[in-house]
């Protein structure tokens, strides 16, 4: 079996200008008015140029080629004097990504895997601590789950979250110290745990330490995980989002994996954010705004369907459901949200620290 990844767009690594050496990004531009910048012929002479910069969490590529591809020819029909615009995409793990805007790269607009990064940007002033009332749906244009990805057949009789902890089981999940999505997998198997021992955190303890017993191997983000299992043929289960979990087993290789949806998963909500101290020095505030309002139209929520990520609007929804699983949902907020799952889980010495230290 061979299964390839699609990252549509041009791929290249660059060191962005303020970032340590080691600090390498791998950008996929959409250059959709000419590859590596080169002039639209549809620019009037004297159009105004732009670029965008989004830095991203790790299984949005094809998701913002598209969307990329479809606001740049939007944008360029209406701009004053015919203005030329090339948009491209950083991606990797959302942790990871934060860190990497903190430290210098210049992010016009983030798109990352859990709200607590932007929040983290907001702290020390690179996001105005108002972004959630900025953008519909408290700036979430789509949102997904986690469920199960195992080989075509279910070989290991994988049906639920108990069933990760059995003799020989290896689960395949990302790194929670650099992965949104992995913090995401996390508390998805946290909140279940709590449900299923009635409200017990000693029980739920003790399952997230046996599952972590079962994860021989921490990849940095989540295509980096499906990756491992998909193409290297690794582990047994992997913990996905949704998205990851219907491209693989729809579009990468059909016919050799099965979705097993848990019986309880969590609702991932993924924000978008203006780089407020960045579109200033840049002077991109107008189009890096627009850029993140036509997430919300009815054309960028279709690409967002179409990417298998849900849609907030509730009419696109309905239009693509036989898309997505139905699986009951909890909510970050009913764990008592980001900041209390960093102290006690994810902080230096909480319960991850703890699971990982043997």
């Amino acid at each position: 079996m061979s299964a390839t990844l699609s990252r549509r767009g041009f791929l290249w690594r660059t060191v962005v200008s303020g970032v340590g050496a080691t600090s390498g990004v791998a950008l996929s531009s959409t250059a959709l008015a000419g590859a590596g910048g080169v002039t639209h012929p549809a620019l009037k002479a004297g159009g105004e140029a732009h670029s965008l910069l989004n830095v991203s969490y790790d299984p949005t590529r094809g998701l913002y080629a598209d969307i990329s591809r479809a606001f740049v020819a939007d944008w360029e029909k209406t701009a004053p004097s015919g203005g030329h615009l090339v948009v491209r995409t950083s991606n990797g793990g959302s942790g990871a990504q934060a860190r990497s805007v903190l430290e210098g790269v210049p992010a016009d607009i983030v798109s990352l895997g859990l709200s607590r990064d932007i929040d983290l940007l907001a702290r020390y002033g690179l996001i105005g601590a108002d972004w959630r009332g900025r953008l519909p749906h408290g700036a979430v244009p789509y949102t997904s789950t986690i469920v199960f990805l195992v080989r075509r057949g279910n070989p290991m009789n994988i049906h639920d979250w108990p069933d990760l902890v059995r003799p020989g089981v290896r689960v395949v999940t990302p790194n929670p110290r650099t992965s949104g999505g992995a913090r995401w997998n996390y508390m998805a198997a946290w909140g279940a745990a709590l449900q299923r021992s009635r409200g017990s955190e000693a029980a739920a303890r003790a399952y997230m330490h046996a599952l972590f017993r079962h994860v021989p191997v921490l990849d940095t983000g989540a295509r980096g995980a499906t990756n491992t299992f998909v193409q290297r043929g690794f582990g047994d289960v992997l913990l996905a989002w949704e998205n990851e979990a219907l491209l693989a087993s729809l579009q990468l290789a059909p016919g050799h994996f099965e979705i097993i949806v848990p019986s309880l998963s969590i609702l991932a909500e993924t924000p978008v954010a203006v780089v407020d101290r960045n579109v200033e020095r840049h002077g991109t505030r107008a189009v890096a705004e627009a850029y993140l309002r036509y997430l919300f139209t009815p054309e960028g929520q279709a690409i967002g369907a179409r990417h298998y990520f849900r849609p907030v609007d509730a009419a696109c929804l309905a239009a693509n459901r036989a898309r997505f699983m139905d699986v009951p949902l909890f909510d970050i907020a009913s764990l008592g949200g980001w900041d209390a799952a960093q102290k006690t889980h994810f902080a230096s010495g909480g319960l991850f620290d703890q699971i990982t230290a043997g």
